[in-house]
């Protein structure tokens, strides 16, 4: 950030007074500009023992496999949202079961929630942010092509509750570890009905 989006000022970072972190201030309208982790939302569609994948036709990593997600858009529910981003990256129009995961990821700033979804009707298609989408069975993911670790994550916990007979909500922070490797952490998860 360079400039003051109330007065147009440079702006400069400091800690404000009362705050506890540095942040970007206004010196000329003392206006403080935060900037807050952003909301990604997606939903792990279900059909007949069977998960929908999207292929990325944008970055970041292009060519990778991801459920359908993005971010949560000013006016609009969370579910709405996920609901709203599985038709645009593909093309199925579906209906919420039930909450599935929240996952924050502090190092980038963003926090998903992920959705338990089954399909109104059997129309997929890919989007324009998709390459290609597919239904697909646990054994079928593609684990070395998926695009974001706290989507592998995701669908590891769904491919472990399926095998354990019930679904659970899951909670925790996705981070690095010491070698660099994805890791889950304070991972809390409670029996969901349906």
């Amino acid at each position: 950030m360079k400039f003051c989006s109330q007065c147009g000022a440079l702006v400069e970072r400091r800690v404000p007074d009362g705050e506890d972190r540095e942040r970007w201030v206004c010196p000329s309208c003392g206006t403080i500009h935060y900037e807050n982790p952003r909301m990604v939302v997606g939903c792990i569609v279900e059909e007949q023992g069977r998960i929908l994948l999207c292929k990325r036709a944008i970055e970041p990593r292009h060519g990778y496999w991801t459920v359908p997600a993005g971010f949560l858009e000013l006016g609009e529910s969370t579910v709405q949202g996920a609901i709203r981003e599985t038709l645009e990256e593909a093309g199925a129009n579906v209906e919420v079961i039930s909450p599935y995961a929240h996952f924050d990821i502090p190092h980038i700033g963003q926090a998903y929630i992920f959705y338990r979804a089954r399909l109104r009707s059997p129309e997929i298609s890919a989007g324009p942010e998709s390459l290609e989408v597919k239904l697909v069975t646990a054994d079928e993911i593609p684990w070395g092509e998926l695009a974001f670790p706290v989507v592998r994550v995701a669908l590891e916990l769904h491919r472990d509750d399926v095998a354990r007979g019930g679904y659970r909500m899951h909670n925790g922070i996705v981070t690095r570890d010491a070698a660099g490797k994805y890791v889950l952490l304070e991972h809390m998860a409670a029996p969901l009905v349906g």
